[in-house]
């Protein structure tokens, strides 16, 4: 059965990257618990509090995405998957450079943790290019395809696996919309609100333009993050997806 994301709001589409020192994390999401769906932990924060963190942020209403980009030999990323699935998490990901067997190694062992809590089986979601990455970076690691060849050929690789979806910038999304088919996932950072900074980004969209797009889900971290008021700075965001 196709998902239609499209009857899902966007504003519980967009994914709070919690990219900061743990105090600050939990403040922003007590925050805005009722007003923001997702919450993104990544490889800063999992590795200093590991799943007790989900099992907090699970605890007040999120949906957690656990954004650690397996890549490994297939065993050790089967049971990195499983131990993701087991902690609560709902979204989970890995390299698509990774190889298939890899991937449809991290498919069975989440599904696998999924069945041991009675839990449903989290989105899996292959890493393609990062978003801070650019052709002349591509280049710098052997890797001679334009970006968005690239980015669809390791896309191809995801939909081989039959994991969920991939991660991509916005600036691809529209033609992984097409390659993927309506029911993929297909999660976008690199999104950056009208005026906000770009930091460390590269290939980057407003939230408006990475839905239109064909993204499934955005990723905001700094913009809310590091906002005076993040309760503010999330409804604006809204209130520009309105």
């Amino acid at each position: 059965m196709l998902k239609d994301f499209n009857s899902i709001p966007k504003t519980d589409r967009v994914i709070i990257a919690l990219d900061c020192e743990a105090d600050k994390a939990l403040s922003i999401a007590y925050q805005l618990a009722g007003e923001a769906s997702w919450v993104k932990i990544g490889m800063t924060l999992y590795y200093a509090y590991g799943t007790d963190l989900v099992k907090m942020l699970k605890a007040r209403g999120y949906k957690v995405f656990l954004d650690l980009k397996f890549h490994d030999i297939p065993h050790q990323v089967r049971g990195a998957a499983r131990s993701a699935a087991e902690s609560g998490a709902d979204m989970i990901t890995m390299h698509t450079d990774g190889g298939v067997p890899m991937m449809v190694a991290a498919l069975e062992g989440a599904a696998e943790g999924a069945a041991n809590i009675g839990s449903d089986v989290p989105v899996t979601l292959g890493i393609t290019v990062l978003t801070s990455m650019d052709d002349s970076t591509l280049a710098e690691i052997g890797v001679c395809r334009p970006m968005q060849e690239q980015v669809l050929c390791l896309a191809g690789l995801a939909k081989k696996a039959g994991i969920s979806g991939v991660v991509a910038s916005p600036q691809e999304a529209s033609a992984l919309r097409k390659e993927l088919g309506d029911d993929a996932y297909i999660v976008c950072p690199g999104v950056r609100p009208l005026g906000s900074a770009i930091g460390d980004q590269s290939r980057i969209a407003t939230p408006a333009d990475a839905f239109a797009n064909g993204a499934s889900h955005i990723v905001i971290g700094r913009p809310i993050t590091d906002a005076d008021d993040p309760i503010a700075a999330f409804r604006a965001i809204a209130a520009e997806l309105s």
